[in-house]
């Protein structure tokens, strides 16, 4: 049910590499410099399970987990008591860590380009950036929505990969499987624990 995020997963954590906090740096710049630490990260030699360790320290660090969840479960949150909340929010960071990972672990070198950027308020920052095409696939447009009232420390709300946004897909599938079990969100969460087991 949830295999169809897949591609955009993949595409969201070929990105994210080797992310380390930078100190009050532009967003554009902190994009750039991910980038840049993506290619030596994936041209080491590290075995699978030490590049999987080091992606889920990575996006631990460096991307906004618990917002990114509480986005993706919208209107369901209200009304759930303190403990089921904090029941989701576990299982949404393993399923995202692990989703994530664990198909990086074999993506190759991706070259993105940073294009440019555009300030929409003192929060949040678009930056444009192009994944180069290759002869195996198409250039693709990547905007990341960086989140910035801490300027210390710039965080990842969302990849919108040609047009489509990733953390409003993954929204709208929570919601379906929410629906379907009649407004269950146990059942969500069961999903969640199950594919981060597989």
């Amino acid at each position: 049910m949830l295999k169809k995020l897949f591609f955009l997963n993949i595409l969201f954590i070929s990105i994210l590499l080797n992310l380390n906090t930078l100190n009050s740096i532009e967003p554009d710049i902190f994009v750039q410099s991910t980038v840049n630490r993506a290619s030596s990260t994936l041209s080491g030699n590290n075995t699978k399970e030490e590049r999987i360790a080091k992606l889920k320290k990575i996006a631990i660090d460096t991307v906004d987990i618990k917002g990114i969840g509480f986005y993706s479960l919208g209107k369901h949150r209200k009304g759930l008591s303190q403990d089921k909340i904090n029941e989701y929010s576990e299982a949404f960071k393993s399923y995202f860590l692990n989703s994530f990972s664990s198909r990086l672990a074999e993506y190759s070198n991706p070259v993105i380009e940073v294009d440019s950027k555009e300030v929409l308020n003192e929060n949040y920052t678009i930056v444009s950036s192009t994944l180069v095409a290759t002869e195996k696939r198409p250039a693709i447009k990547i905007d990341w929505r960086i989140y910035t009232k801490n300027t210390d420390k710039p965080l990842i709300r969302d990849l919108i990969i040609e047009g489509l946004s990733l953390a409003r897909t993954q929204k709208e599938e929570f919601n379906s499987i929410i629906q379907n079990a009649e407004g269950d969100v146990e059942t969500l969460i069961k999903s969640l624990r199950e594919f981060s087991n597989q």
